[in-house]
C-alpha cells in the first residue's frame, strides 16, 4: 500500500494526515501553528510525518493565501505574519526529503470532491465553499485548473453590487462580502439584530423579521446570479456546493438552484445541477493527498 502525506496550516491549528492510495485516512494529528516561526511549524510537522512509520510517496498541502501556486511561496495571509513571502514546498521539502505540492484549501476540496466525493466521474466540476468566506476551485478532468499565474478561482472579490457592502479587506459589493457566513452576520449586527451566524439570522428571516428576511435575500439573489454566470463561462457538468451556510441552512442548495436556473439561457435550464458536498471537514486533507499521488503518477510518466 502507498501512502501520501494530507497537510493542511491554518493560523490556529495545523493537521497532517495519513493517507492511503484509497483515499483512506489511517491516521492524523493536530497541534498549533506558530503563526510567527513557520520552520518551527514544518519541524513538527516532519516530527508527525517520521511517526507514522511508512514511507511517504508525496506530501500535499493547503496554507491561506494569497499563495503563489507555481513558485510554491506563501505572500501576505493576515492570520500567519511570520509566514510572509516564505518558501513553504523548497523549506518542507529540504527538512522531510520528501516531494511537496501547495495548493489552497478550495482547490483540494474541489479535488477531492471530483475525485471521491460528490462529482465523482464528472469532467468538469465547480465547487463553491460558502462559510467564513467564499472560496472555489475548478477542476477538469481530475485536475485543478489553477490559471496563468496560479490565481484562477480566487472569486471572493468578484464585484456583482455597486456601492455594496463591503468585508475585510474586499472590495464594496463583492461576493464574500455578501453571501459568506461572516458577511450575513455583519450586516444582522450592523442592523442591530442580535445573531451569532448566518443560520441564526436564517432563523429571524424565517420568524418574520424583515430585516434578517432582506439580508438572506440579498445572499440568495447575489450568489444565485453568481453562479449562473458561472455557468455560462464555465458550462460545468456539476456544481458542488460546500460550506457552513451552504449545508447547514436549511433549504439553502434547493433556493440557489431554483434560482439560477431562472437566470440562464431556458435552453439550458437542465444542465444546471447542484449538489451538496459529499465528503466532511477532511476534504481539503484528502485533496491534498490526491495531489501528492497525481504529483507522482506525472514523474511515472
Amino acid at each position: 500500500m502507498k501512502y501520501a502525506v494530507g497537510i493542511d496550516v491554518g493560523g490556529t491549528n495545523t493537521r497532517v494526515a495519513l493517507i492511503n492510495e484509497k483515499y483512506e485516512i489511517k491516521e492524523r494529528v493536530q497541534f498549533g501553528s506558530d503563526p510567527k516561526n513557520p520552520i518551527k511549524t514544518l519541524n513538527q510537522i516532519n516530527d508527525v510525518i517520521k511517526g507514522f512509520g511508512e514511507k511517504i510517496e508525496g506530501i500535499g498541502i493547503s496554507c491561506p493565501g494569497p499563495l503563489d501556486l507555481i513558485n510554491g511561496i506563501i505572500l501576505t495571509p493576515p492570520n500567519l505574519p511570520g509566514w510572509h513571502n516564505f518558501e513553504l514546498t523548497k523549506e518542507l521539502e529540504k527538512i522531510t526529503g520528501i516531494s511537496v505540492q501547495l495548493e489552497n484549501d478550495a482547490n483540494l476540496a474541489g479535488l477531492a470532491e471530483t475525485v471521491i466525493g460528490a462529482g465523482k466521474g464528472k469532467k468538469i466540476v465547480e465547487f463553491l465553499t460558502i462559510s467564513t468566506g467564499v472560496g472555489a476551485g475548478l477542476c477538469i478532468d481530475g485536475q485543478i485548473y489553477r490559471g496563468t499565474k496560479g490565481f484562477a478561482q480566487e472569486v471572493a472579490n468578484c464585484i456583482l453590487w455597486k456601492n455594496g457592502p463591503s468585508q475585510g479587506d474586499l472590495k464594496k459589493g463583492s461576493i464574500e462580502s455578501i453571501a459568506s457566513g461572516t458577511a450575513i452576520t455583519k450586516r444582522a449586527n450592523d442592523a442591530g439584530l442580535e445573531a451569532a451566524h448566518a443560520g441564526e439570522v436564517y432563523q429571524l428571516a424565517q420568524e418574520g423579521n424583515e430585516t434578517a428576511a432582506m439580508i438572506m435575500e440579498d445572499a440568495y439573489e447575489y450568489l444565485s446570479s453568481f453562479i449562473a454566470t458561472l455557468y455560462g463561462v464555465l458550462d460545468p457538468e456539476l456544481f458542488v456546493l460546500s460550506g457552513s451556510v451552504a449545508l447547514k441552512i436549511p433549504g439553502f442548495i434547493e433556493e440557489i438552484e431554483k434560482r439560477a436556473k431562472e437566470k440562464v439561457y431556458d435552453a439550458l435550464k437542465s444542465n444546471v445541477k447542484i449538489v451538496p458536498a459529499a465528503l466532511g471537514e477532511d476534504c481539503g486533507l484528502i485533496g491534498a493527498a490526491c495531489l501528492a499521488f497525481f504529483d507522482l503518477d506525472k514523474k511515472k510518466k
